[in-house]
């Protein structure tokens, strides 16, 4: 197969990636974004449907191209998978879909990469924009359910006609568990939302402005993970944004249930004692980094995390984007991640300038 060389080789194009990739188009880098997707926006597309983001459009756009609409109002996942794409046509951005990335490391002073078609590419800097969230993560007790038991991941759930008849039970109180509860409250059925400790719910708007407008007033969006606002800030649970949950509680429409502690056959135990049999259960439980393609020393921690210094790693050459608390608290939206774009890109500008990181 064919050996491609280029200064930087850019794997993941989500958002991150996309406007990692405006800048190193900016900077004039020959330079190529890999993506195991079919196209833009497609990890978007894949999300449940009626999923709607809780930043306001003001907040989701990328560098050089605000997105379309209310400003203040809040998109849905497939205008934001529509936006991506119409923002890789509009730039031009030289990004490869299809193409999944199965080994990167060290070859002699560059990074050599195989692909999954068995194609090797070289590059002098590599970006890994990848994010935290590749692989889903379900508990130990989702294997000792009954195979009767209709068994999701929030990943794999799109819509309430997957589910079977009966009671389900969504595990994870987060946005997209609290989100995909109160649906599926409303069709009719049983649900029960565990939570593995206190709710704390924060409206989208207050006083005619978005949430968001006020966190950033108040400088909790900015605020570094180093900074004492930040290390306070990330000790916190994450809120649910929008009181549909709250008013679901309230009514009865969703039962609250304690942490899940194990099951066996078609039986729920939680951390209480109580049992609870269960038809379905949508495992809202996150998902577990996987970086198990980045074979260079020094590269990952022994937990297999990115070891980095807001986005720059120790290793020479190599830099990360799109993840949580890279920079400020702000990393972990859309706006955010796209000042991280700019961040690193211009460090990696510096670096190729200087030679002093790929000595």
């Amino acid at each position: 197969m064919a050996k491609q060389s280029y200064q930087t080789i850019l794997i993941g194009a989500g958002q991150a990636g996309l406007a990692a990739a405006y800048h190193l188009r900016k900077q004039g880098v020959s330079f190529i974004g890999l993506d195991g997707a079919g196209q833009a926006g497609d990890s978007w597309r894949s999300r449940y449907d009626s999923l709607t983001l809780f930043t306001p459009r003001r907040c989701d756009g990328l560098p050089g191209f605000p997105m379309s609409g209310d400003p203040h109002g809040f998109p849905t996942k497939d205008e934001v998978a529509d936006y991506l794409q119409a923002y890789r046509e509009r730039f031009e951005l030289p990004i490869r879909y299809g193409a999944r990335v199965v080994k990167a490391e060290r070859h002699e002073g560059r990074f050599r990469l195989k692909l999954a078609d068995g194609e090797t590419l070289y590059a002098e800097q590599l970006l890994a924009a990848t994010g935290p969230f590749q692989k889903p993560a379900v508990p130990q007790a989702a294997a000792s359910l009954d195979e009767g038991v209709l068994q999701l991941h929030s990943s794999e759930y799109r819509h309430p006609a997957q589910l079977q008849a009966g009671p389900v039970l969504v595990v994870g109180a987060g946005n997209s568990g609290a989100q995909i509860a109160v649906e599926l409250s409303g069709q009719g059925r049983e649900v029960l939302l565990s939570a593995s400790g206190p709710i704390r719910v924060l409206p989208l708007r207050f006083l005619g402005r978005s949430i968001f407008h006020w966190m950033d007033r108040l400088g909790l969006l900015r605020a570094s993970g180093q900074s004492l606002m930040g290390r306070w800030l990330r000790k916190q649970r994450d809120p649910v944004f929008g009181r549909e949950l709250t008013e679901s509680l309230r009514r009865g429409a969703i039962r609250l249930m304690p942490r899940v502690s194990g099951a066996e056959g078609r039986d729920i135990r939680f951390a209480d004692g109580s049992l609870l049999k269960v038809a379905n259960v949508i495992w809202a439980t996150g998902f577990r980094p996987d970086y198990s393609w980045l074979r260079v020393d020094g590269a990952l921690d022994g937990d297999g995390r990115p070891l980095h210094t807001e986005g720059v790693s120790p290793v020479p050459g190599l830099y990360y984007l799109g993840l949580p608390w890279q920079r400020s608290r702000s990393s972990a939206l859309i706006a955010g991640a796209a000042g991280d774009a700019a961040y690193v890109t211009a460090r990696m500008q510096e670096d190729r300038l200087l030679g002093s990181r790929l000595d």
